[in-house]
């Protein structure tokens, strides 16, 4: 209520508050309580709600959305699971909005939920990306809808198994969406799926109303290749013709078709995309870039806290244009964030490097950062990260831990290093054994790594803390 009223003040009428995002209850029951709540809120948003509802969000007459969904890997079955939801959210839970987390796979693939995007883009250094599968089913939908359409109020199930949809704009256009995928080639990241049964089937449909003067539909049609391993995605067929209203379609299993009365559908073509290629295995980055087009620099995966480019005014010499890390505050947090910030790069399969960065502490007396290589781990795993971390601290020592969280120390002493002054650290690791050098000279070695075997490199802090990194280097 008071989120509304501070809207409101400020002239936001227009922005739409969206409750609870999480399950539909207890939300749904608490609106039929409170007339006031009521009131203000638009939409019941639930996160993975299985296609079902339930009566109290149904009695709330609210709109209902699927308000965070998905997050299934894009592959055949990615595609079969989104095609299932996006039509049975509606036809099992009323559900008009389906919201997929997330849009484009850009992160490290070995990262939780890997290339659980529609589709897939995560290698900015060679510019390669792939279209998905699911991105061409959206477009079964998308294509041939808008917001503003309504859905029309039919029962969308299928008798041989699946469902369909229909919408109009109110000025005479219909979108029909129909999929029959199989259990076993539509199942999501979750809910678990109940079994059920689809058969090939004759589907026979009747156009009453505004609708019965309809002669033909645009067929937009993709059949999900599990059998054979060849897909045919998003292709045009031979229109429909209708005849008094009523047509029919011989259906087989994990296919959508879209049979529409707009003719505005296209499947454009895109460049062939760069090669893959793996991270480069010299990279360096000084960050000196006066106007970055954007805060961040490229290839860093910031997993807690945020590190953006910065103009370090106070240094007269080499490290005026740094990164820093700005979040001096833990968030509020869905998963168990780390109590450090980390940010990763590289290639996850690196097994022997070199890391070499400047440092600046800024947090005084308990102020700390360090570099790492051989990281494990990020997202929503990132507290219990292993790998091997080189930390030095503010008040003059040094750590070497195999994790993250700093609680396996392999190694520790005094370093000298100091807030507010740049030193140079240089992380080592060759097969089971590590060193590390503090401004080129060493400062601890003889360290034996047992596990983990492989992974990123990294830097990061001791705390949510300012601090400054530059001339990053990991060969």
């Amino acid at each position: 209520k008071l989120l509304r009223y501070t809207l409101d003040k400020h002239g936001l009428h227009q922005v739409r508050i969206i409750a609870s995002d999480r399950l539909w209850e207890p939300i749904s029951f608490v609106l039929l309580l409170d007339s006031e709540l009521h009131g203000v809120v638009d939409v019941i948003g639930a996160h993975y709600p299985g296609t079902k509802t339930v009566p109290n969000a149904l009695l709330t007459q609210k709109k209902l959305w699927s308000s965070e969904d998905y997050s299934t890997f894009n592959d055949e079955v990615g595609a079969g699971c989104w095609a299932r939801i996006l039509n049975q959210n509606y036809v099992n839970g009323n559900m008009t909005s389906t919201i997929a987390w997330n849009l484009v796979a850009s992160y490290y693939e070995e990262l939780p939920f890997g290339r659980c995007g529609l589709m897939t883009a995560q290698q900015p250094w060679s510019g390669h990306y792939k279209v998905e599968a699911p991105i061409w089913i959206t477009a079964h939908t998308t294509q041939f809808t808008q917001p503003g359409w309504s859905y029309l109020q039919v029962d969308g199930h299928l008798e041989g198994g699946g469902s369909f949809v229909a919408l109009t704009d109110g000025l005479g256009n219909l979108t029909i969406i129909i999929e029959t995928m199989t259990h076993n080639h539509s199942q999501c990241i979750r809910p678990p799926l109940p079994h059920f049964s689809v058969t090939p089937q004759r589907a026979t449909f009747y156009l009453k109303g505004s609708f019965y003067m309809v002669e033909t539909l645009q067929v937009w049609h993709s059949r999900l290749g599990f059998e054979s391993g060849n897909s045919s995605l998003f292709q045009q067929l031979n229109p429909v013709k209708v005849c008094k209203g009523k047509f029919s379609l011989d259906l087989n299993v994990d296919e959508v078709y879209t049979l529409t009365t707009l003719k505005t559908g296209q499947k454009c073509r895109y460049p062939e995309p760069p090669p893959p290629q793996p991270f480069p295995s010299n990279y360096k980055d000084d960050f000196n870039i006066r106007n970055p087009p954007f805060s961040e620099a490229p290839n860093f995966a910031d997993q807690t806290g945020v590190f953006e480019y910065f103009i370090n005014a106070s240094d007269p010499g080499d490290h005026v244009f740094t990164l820093r890390q700005v979040v001096v505050q833990r968030p509020v947090t869905w998963a168990s964030d780390a109590d450090q910030t980390i940010s990763l790069i590289g290639n996850f399969q690196w097994v022997n490097m070199t890391v070499t960065c400047d440092i600046y502490i800024e947090k005084q007396r308990d102020g700390g950062v360090f570099i790492a290589g051989r990281v494990d781990n990020g997202g929503i795993y990132v507290r219990r990260t292993k790998g091997v971390f080189f930390w030095v601290f503010a008040d003059g020592t040094y750590r070497v831990t195999g994790d993250l969280a700093g609680e396996e120390i392999l190694m520790k002493g005094l370093s000298g290093v100091r807030d507010n002054a740049w030193h140079t650290l240089t992380l080592n690791i060759q097969g089971t054994a590590a060193f590390g050098l503090l401004n080129g000279y060493p400062l601890w070695e003889n360290v034996t790594i047992s596990k983990p075997s492989n992974g990123w490199a990294a830097i990061g802090t001791r705390s949510f803390e300012f601090a400054q990194f530059d001339n990053f280097h990991v060969e």
